[in-house]
């Protein structure tokens, strides 16, 4: 269908220049530039004319069982890759919608057995960080809440230098070869003909591109789950991606990944939520950053270590160094080690968050490059996008200044913010000013790691491997995850008008799990296979699913709670409800008709009131992590009457939220949903079912600030908490009741 609607294109090109007097003349002037993508007698060339063997692989030093490193000389994969760094001008190319904050990295144990990083060995330092979140494929303008992965990059301003970790909120990437990367991102991005779809990959090119490279395979079954809709940067992990290496004092050399898990647990939207947000608040994320620590709520996360000594580095079935594989946890552990946390928001956000400038080769002594073939790529692509977007002097711009000293012969170009004294720009010279540092002083040195192989464009067989952590990936799941999944490929692939790309992509499907085939298949149309193409191997890991990740202990702290109320609403339970939510550090929000003036039932409208923060056509539930409505019989009346605040209820319902009333208002929650199975309270027991939490009487003493969040509590305060701090109840969406609702 793609290459109909090309040729139907340039079909009515040749018709306009042929019968329009008009365009005749400005179409002959274009046909010269015109080329045919789609013509199969063409071969791809380098932009200087060479016709290419091979796109798909850098040129590095390989042997049958080692992947060494990418060699500079390759003039093809170097063209690729500038080529591609100065598409946009200035908008980053990839992670252009994006938002930061400042904020602290606090090392609790040294990492001195592995590393000679002052970063990660004093324990005495506080090092100042600069943080960016952001989505990958959309523009500036996109919205914060599409499917996607998110970028979660820092900058560590050591005092050896600037350590930049570029990341993501996924571990593993669509492709293990930075000169695919062009490829990989064309594909993802809005279709050339017409730009559409903006900031999703719903849509035949990404995944056509998707099948024509196996080794995506796992990447895309993690976009597909519920990571690539998280509910709140701040409750995301961070992952290095890449493999880099770590060297101690002694000179000995191991492996390392770096992980950020978030202490908030990680939570994700449902599907219908994002979808939601993204046209009622397109700002959402970046607004919830900057809500959090405005309120002094500061985002924090606890910073880990994978290592493998260098001994170990052939004794996986995986490479190591694989940028499509995780190291799983059962056989690398993950070493905790320090918290980074945000704390101070930006004052202006174009030359603190927009100009921010990120680079995988920034790393200070104790940290170095693997032959991770993604990595090596990286590391020249980085630094030339930096260049075209902010010009050579880039690094003096002072959200990227290093805090240590920086001194050099550098000079001129654009934008120069330094002044050099002295007669003397280079090295050596015949006053020995400026000399190199030596090891001891501090000097980077890099690891002598012995190479052996050939040049040539291929991998080495363990890189050929790329569907048994696709299998683990799934399997590791729980059951509400994978039914994620599977809705979540319904939706990509039903976007697809193409019947090869969808058809397709149900047969890979089956290379994974059968049921997850035939389920998606079923959905979007394709073939629905009958036997599985490979064997599900049936392993799980720990740590893939992001039920994994619940906090410790039960808390709502940062999470917003909806106050439902109208004119006549009970004050005793409002009041005590909202001093107890602000004291577990949620946040509450007065949601009523109208926003003015709210009168209890116990006043009049000679009384003070409630002024609610926004009325109920200015926000929706989804903007909300809970909702909760008092007694009060006249209030409730007068919500019964809006069909906006039933769809409150009804729209938190089925987005699996908790939903607390007390008093009159627990019949109006009964009539809203009007489901068989969910039970309410009938007299002064708290009743909790499928996270609808109510009770039907209520005393000055059922509301407290000490609260004690625990599954089965019987006092209202905390077992309507304890649902909050769940995030969302699960089990009603196992039972199908949300989908009973209308929303």
């Amino acid at each position: 269908m793609a290459s109909q609607i090309l040729a139907a294109g340039l079909q009515k090109v040749a018709v306009d220049a042929t019968h329009s007097p008009e365009k005749s003349k400005k179409i002959a002037q274009l046909c010269p530039h015109i080329k045919d993508s789609m013509d199969k007698k063409a071969r791809i060339t380098s932009d200087y004319g060479v016709k290419e063997t091979e796109t798909d692989h850098w040129l590095k030093v390989v042997n049958e069982d080692k992947t060494g490193p990418a060699l500079l000389e390759d003039p093809f994969a170097r063209e690729k890759i500038m080529r591609f760094d100065h598409e946009r001008i200035p908008e980053r190319v990839v992670h252009a919608r994006g938002s930061g904050a400042f904020g602290k990295f606090t090392l609790f144990e040294s990492a001195e057995d592995v590393t000679k990083a002052g970063v990660l060995t004093d324990t005495s330092r506080e090092t100042p960080v600069f943080v960016r979140f952001s989505t990958v494929l959309g523009s500036r303008g996109s919205a914060d809440t599409v499917r996607d992965v998110r970028g979660f990059a820092i900058k560590f301003y050591t005092d050896e230098g600037n350590w930049d970790i570029v990341g993501n909120n996924i571990p593993v990437f669509f492709i293990q070869d930075a000169i695919k990367f062009p490829d990989v991102i064309h594909a993802g991005k809005p279709e050339p003909h017409n730009e559409v779809p903006q900031a999703q990959t719903a849509h035949n090119n990404f995944w056509d591109f998707q099948f024509m490279h196996t080794e995506a395979t796992h990447m895309f079954m993690w976009s597909q789950s519920d990571r690539a809709i998280p509910r709140s940067y701040r409750m995301m992990q961070g992952f290095g991606v890449n493999t880099f290496t770590l060297v101690n004092a002694k000179g000995e050399r191991s492996f390392v990944k770096f992980i950020f898990t978030p202490e908030l647990g990680v939570h994700s939207f449902v599907w219908d939520e994002a979808l939601k947000l993204a046209g009622q608040d397109p700002d959402f994320h970046r607004k919830d950053l900057w809500e959090a620590i405005e309120n002094g709520a500061y985002p924090k996360w606890k910073f880990g270590i994978q290592v493998i000594p260098e001994a170990q580095e052939n004794d996986f079935e995986f490479d190591i160094l694989d940028a499509t594989k995780v190291w799983p946890e059962e056989l690398v552990p993950i070493r905790y080690i320090g918290q980074l946390e945000l704390n101070r928001n930006p004052d202006e956000f174009f030359p603190e968050t927009e100009q921010v400038a990120f680079c995988t080769s920034h790393v200070v002594p104790g940290i170095g490059f693997s032959d991770d073939p993604l990595l090596q790529g990286r590391n020249f692509s980085y630094f030339d996008t930096q260049l075209s977007r902010l010009g050579v002097n880039w690094q003096e711009l002072p959200i990227n200044k290093p805090v240590c000293p920086v001194m050099n012969n550098n000079r001129d170009g654009a934008m120069r913010h330094t002044i050099q004294k002295g007669t003397i720009n280079y090295w050596p010279n015949r006053f020995d000013t400026l000399p190199p540092s030596t090891a001891q002083e501090g000097g980077y040195v890099d690891y002598p790691a012995k190479i052996a192989g050939i040049k040539a464009r291929v991998v080495s067989k363990k890189f050929k491997e790329h569907f048994n952590q696709a299998q683990l990936f799934y399997n590791s799941l729980s059951q509400v995850e994978k039914n994620h999944v599977i809705n979540a490929l319904g939706f990509e692939l039903d976007h697809c008008d193409d019947p090869l790309v969808y058809k397709r992509m149900c047969d890979r499907l089956a290379e994974i799990d059968l049921n997850l085939a035939q389920e998606v298949a079923e959905l979007v149309g394709g073939e629905i296979p009958q036997e599985a193409k490979r064997v599900n191997h049936g392993k799980k890991s720990k740590g893939l699913s992001q039920f994994d990740y619940m906090p410790a202990t039960p808390t709502i702290a940062t999470r917003r709670v909806a106050i439902l109320i109208a004119d006549g609403y009970d004050p005793i339970a409002y009041n005590g409800v909202k001093a107890a939510l602000t004291a577990a550090g949620a946040l509450p929000f007065t949601i009523a008709p109208k926003r003015s003036k709210i009168y209890s039932a116990n006043e009049d409208k000679s009384g003070t009131g409630v002024f609610p923060d926004h009325n109920l056509e200015g926000m929706r539930s989804t903007m909300f992590d809970s909702i909760y409505v008092p007694g009060g019989a006249r209030s409730v009346e007068t919500l019964r009457k809006s069909g906006r605040a039933l769809h409150w209820v009804r729209e938190a319902f089925g987005h699996l939220k908790a939903i607390g009333a007390t008093g009159e208002a627990v019949a109006f929650i009964s009539d809203a949903c009007q489901l068989p199975g969910i039970q309410v309270s009938s007299s002064g027991d708290v009743v909790n079912s499928y996270g609808v939490v109510t009770a039907s009487q209520v005393t000055p003493h059922s509301f407290k600030e000490t609260v004690q969040m625990a599954k089965g509590a019987k006092d209202f305060v905390d077992a309507y908490f304890y649902e909050i701090s769940q995030h969302r109840n699960f089990e009603r969406e196992l039972a199908g009741l949300n989908g009973m609702v209308a929303y």
